[in-house]
């Protein structure tokens, strides 16, 4: 059935119609895991940096998603559903990315609006594209209305309004049931193309905790509903949130005339955590140059070198001392941060041991953070300017202002400290490794018990190792095996979890090093990561001021047996990429990587992350290389999220543990690359300038 569109149009002008409110600053979300009704969008976003963590179920479709607010305006979502029955007796397992950016915020007068594409890289099944405004008419109302194309132009549509551009616009790809989108590919033949039809609902805030909705859908659930799957009476759809002061929110409704839906939604500010940090121990206080000397040297039985006293201070704060050289009016010192997300407040701690410990002639203090046994940034400042800051109201800032970052290339270790050098540690600790979107079984994992080991011989030499046993294991009884007409340089790897009970997952020997300024050095040689063995050598350049960095990196690879031994397969080749990496304002960090990859295809992978000051990174990636989709297989291009959570966001003190997770919708052999512990990068940009910049206001923590 077609309306007119001036009708239509009316509707909307009506619906979105501008009064003078005060908003509640709540924002709804959808059995979508996106800001919206019911079952529809809104205009409205979340905070910015926000991740929403959303689970509903309704007719058979039990959908998960998690949205991060990417920017104030930009909204990225990955959704994983299950529809029963899909397939005949079979269940559909469906991956999908959602992208909503708002223009307009709402004002005194105008409504929020934005636009929104919902399934655009997944199978389809849910594809669709809206225009949407929201306005808020009293405190504690709210209206929607909006134009959705796709699934959202089926009830009632009428032809888009953009045919009057080309007649492409009036027929829209079958999309979803074998269609362009089928194995995974961006479907831009289909968007905004097809019947339009109009949505809407109104948003009721009760109560500070009860919310009640009802909304007109205009998606008929057509695939559904031919399948038998479900059967809709009405368009109309009601129900109520109700918000626990836990952060969890619970919803139910009535959908469809036919069907009872629930849902359950909390979203998470990685910037706030509810467990704040400061259970670490309180910082030193300065004490004034005349008590230090006697404080420190003058008391029975405290005479020690002052190499000992700063070892013993600086031990006591999570910090190893690597070396000290000190003279009449200057010392200098190099450490290594074992304890502090933060290396600005690694800083913080060892300048103020050092005011507490040094004699009073000694008026500047040079520190050089060591990474993987190099040094890699000397932050210089004047003790008088330590004593004057520690109480100022904006002293951080002016810490920050007043610390000199030089390259510290030229710093050698003929000063190391004596017994830091050879060194061993190991330890036994479990270990989870997760599966996802197996359709017959979407979590699988492998969880036992790991034995790892390090030996360091000399600054900058590592030699480590880890075994595995797994205890309990669901990856290895998966039936499914591999199509892939390419090297299968990862999708043979359900034969590492059958064919191993005994793991060598790592057995490394690597040598970092500093070439020259600004470069950085790495090879690495022995069993790199669980399927690769071989040697891989890095060249970084990363000035200590500057937002760009250069690398390249060559490896030779060999495939490792199954049974992750100490044996080899016959596949072997040569990899390599010539990388960018770009800080960007607002703490995102882009990253370009060209090159070869295992499979021996060429291409490219951009990666786009944003790290919080609290060490919480969330990003995404994608790799287009010279494989065709077809050839690729499931899923197109390789693509995913990747997700980091230091401990200390749980804990609420410092650590430099966390929590590490690769979501990826499909894992196939296209655009595959070795997996290398300790890229240059990571290792050393903390303690760059750019990586300092957001973290001196830990300095006096």
């Amino acid at each position: 059935m077609r309306a007119n569109f001036s009708m239509t149009t009316k509707a909307i002008l009506l619906l979105t119609a501008s009064v003078v409110a005060t908003s509640t600053g709540a924002e709804s979300t959808s059995l979508f895991g996106t800001p919206g009704l019911i079952d529809m969008p809104s205009a409205e976003v979340y905070d910015d940096g926000n991740i929403a963590l959303t689970s509903s179920y309704f007719g058979g479709n039990l959908r998960n998603t998690l949205t991060f607010q990417i920017t104030p305006r930009l909204q990225g979502s990955f959704r994983y559903s299950k529809i029963d029955d899909y397939q005949g007796a079979i269940d559909l397992f469906d991956r999908s990315f959602d992208l909503r950016y708002q223009i307009a915020r709402e004002g005194r007068i105008a409504p929020s609006l934005a636009v929104g594409l919902r399934d655009f890289g997944g199978t389809g099944i849910y594809s669709s594209e809206y225009l949407v405004a929201t306005k808020t008419v009293t405190p504690t109302v709210k209206i929607t209305g909006g134009l959705g194309w796709g699934r959202l132009g089926e009830r009632n549509g009428i032809h888009s309004p953009f045919v009057s551009i080309s007649e492409d616009f009036g027929t829209r790809p079958n999309v979803g049931d074998g269609g362009i989108s089928t194995t995974g590919q961006l479907d831009f033949g289909a968007w905004l193309k097809g019947d339009v039809a109009l949505f809407g609902g109104v948003e009721w805030q009760a109560t500070d905790k009860l919310t009640l909705l009802a909304e007109y859908s205009s998606d008929e659930y057509s695939r559904e509903t031919s399948r038998g799957l479900i059967d809709q009476t009405s368009p109309m759809n009601v129900g109520l949130k109700y918000a626990f002061d836990s952060g969890i929110e619970l919803g139910a409704y009535y959908m469809y005339g036919t069907e009872a839906g629930i849902s359950v939604n909390t979203i998470i500010d990685p910037k706030n955590p509810d467990l704040s940090s400061g259970l670490d121990d309180a910082p030193l206080a300065i004490m004034p140059r005349d008590t230090v000397a006697a404080a420190s040297w003058n008391q029975p039985g405290a005479q020690r070198s002052v190499t000992d006293v700063l070892q013993i201070r600086l031990a006591d704060q999570g910090l190893t001392l690597d070396g000290v050289t000190i003279n009449a009016n200057r010392a200098a010192v190099r450490v290594t941060n074992t304890r502090y997300g933060a290396e600005a407040q690694a800083l913080g701690r060892t300048m103020r041991i050092l005011a507490n410990t040094l004699p009073v002639g000694v008026e500047t203090f040079d520190v050089t953070f060591m990474a993987g046994g190099v040094p890699t940034t000397t932050a210089t400042l004047r003790r008088a300017d330590l004593e004057q800051l520690e109480f100022a109201l904006d002293g951080a800032e002016q810490t920050g202002a007043r610390t000199t970052l030089t390259d510290a290339s030229s710093v050698g270790h003929k000063d190391t400290v004596a017994g830091n050098f050879p060194s061993f540690t190991y330890g036994l600790k479990p270990y989870i490794s997760p599966v996802f979107f197996d359709p017959d079984q979407p979590v699988r994992a492998e969880v036992g018990a790991q034995l790892s080991a390090v030996y360091k011989p000399a600054p900058g030499v590592t030699i480590a190792g880890s075994v595995r046993r797994p205890i309990y294991d669901s990856v290895s009884t998966t039936t499914r095996r591999s199509n892939s007409v390419l090297p299968r340089v990862r999708t043979d790897g359900i034969f590492y979890a059958i064919e191993s009970d005994l793991e060598l997952s790592l057995l490394t020997a690597e040598y970092m090093f500093r070439p020259g300024p600004d470069l950085y050095g790495r090879v690495t040689a022995g069993y790199l990561e669980a399927m690769f063995g071989g040697v891989s050598t890095e060249l970084l350049w990363h000035p200590v001021d500057s937002r760009l960095a250069l690398g390249a990196e060559v490896n030779y690879a060999v495939q490792r047996d199954f049974n992750q031994g100490f044996g080899f397969r016959d596949y072997e080749i040569a990899t390599g990429h010539l990388s960018a990496y770009y800080s960007l304002e607002n703490s995102f960090q882009a990253q370009l990587d060209v090159g070869r990859y295992l499979a021996g295809d060429w291409g490219g992978t951009f990666t786009l992350d944003r790290e919080f000051k609290n060490g919480v990174k969330v990003g995404g990636f994608f790799t287009l290389t010279d494989v065709s989709f077809e050839d690729f297989g499931e899923g197109s291009f390789d693509k995913g999220i990747r997700i980091e959570i230091p401990l200390s966001y749980f804990a609420g003190e410092p650590s430099l543990d966390g929590l590490t997770q690769v979501i990826r919708p499909v894992q196939r052999d296209g655009g595959a690359r070795l997996n290398v512990q300790n890229r240059l990068y990571d290792v050393t940009s903390d303690y760059r300038a750019t990586g300092l910049d957001n973290q001196w206001g830990r300095f006096w923590r």
